[in-house]
């Protein structure tokens, strides 16, 4: 096999993802191979490219996907929803809640939550998607006076950003943030359905009621770097500054307009 051969396998796949939605699977590297007339080495290494230039997304147990990395801004004068988040920046967001129990809480997380250690505590676990396609993993703390019945409203509504307004009367603003790169370890990889070991964006946050200042959740998500782009956004943005995520929606929005 010569690196001239897959990388031309790799450019006539990627003009035919150019035509392909995102979401939709590519071919297998069996069928690949076949397709091209060359090994199973040089089918994966086709793919291992598209990869390597985050055309695509490899699912463990699913398959190969065309994919769409959105950027995912983190700023103060947004609302730290997830869903919102994504969608405004033209995807497909959703959740979905993995486990939930009321526990006590204690040492870092309620430091973090100005709560004595013992305080009962809601627990969660997310499973998030952009465009169906698995994209991050999330635990997080709530405070539990701050909306009693957390697991009804997220029956029905799966951003707790809205739980929380609509059932706790509470306006969350995020008030510190932690973010790093790191290779996740194993279980949460799984999670994520990683299929090699790739390095993850890893996101703590703080988020505090807007008018009191009380601390009501805090969280930490692992998200799928071929999934998102984290973008940080620190004190007031100039009005001639670009929005990544508002430029990206409104291209979405004439790309499907014209198609």
């Amino acid at each position: 096999m010569t690196q001239q051969r897959y990388r031309q396998i790799a450019d006539q796949l990627e003009q035919e993802i150019a035509l392909m939605s995102p979401g939709d699977r590519l071919p297998g590297e069996h069928e690949i191979a076949t397709r091209f007339g060359v090994g199973r080495a040089a089918a994966r290494a086709a793919v291992q490219e598209l990869e390597r230039k985050q055309l695509v997304r490899r699912i463990r147990g699913a398959g190969t996907f065309v994919g769409r990395r959105i950027d995912y801004l983190i700023s103060r004068d947004r609302r730290p929803s997830w869903h919102r988040t994504v969608t405004e920046a033209g995807a497909t967001a959703r959740s979905v809640v993995l486990g939930h129990a009321a526990v006590p809480v204690d040492g870092e997380i309620a430091s973090f939550l100005a709560l004595p250690e013992g305080t009962l505590v809601h627990r969660m676990e997310r499973q998030s998607y952009i465009d169906e396609l698995v994209s991050g993993y999330s635990v997080e703390w709530v405070v539990l006076d701050a909306v009693p019945h957390l697991a009804d409203g997220m029956r029905v509504e799966e951003s707790l950003d809205e739980v929380l307004r609509q059932m706790g009367s509470v306006r969350s603003e995020r008030s510190w943030c932690r973010t790093a790169s790191d290779v996740p370890p194993a279980d949460i990889a799984e999670r994520l359905q990683l299929v090699t070991a790739a390095a993850v964006w890893v996101v703590e946050s703080l988020n505090c009621d807007s008018e009191s200042r009380r601390p009501l959740t805090y969280s930490k998500a692992w998200m799928r770097g071929d999934a998102v782009r984290v973008v940080m956004e620190i004190g007031d943005r100039p009005a001639s500054t670009p929005d990544p995520a508002r430029d990206r929606a409104t291209t979405n929005v004439k790309e499907v307009a014209h198609s």
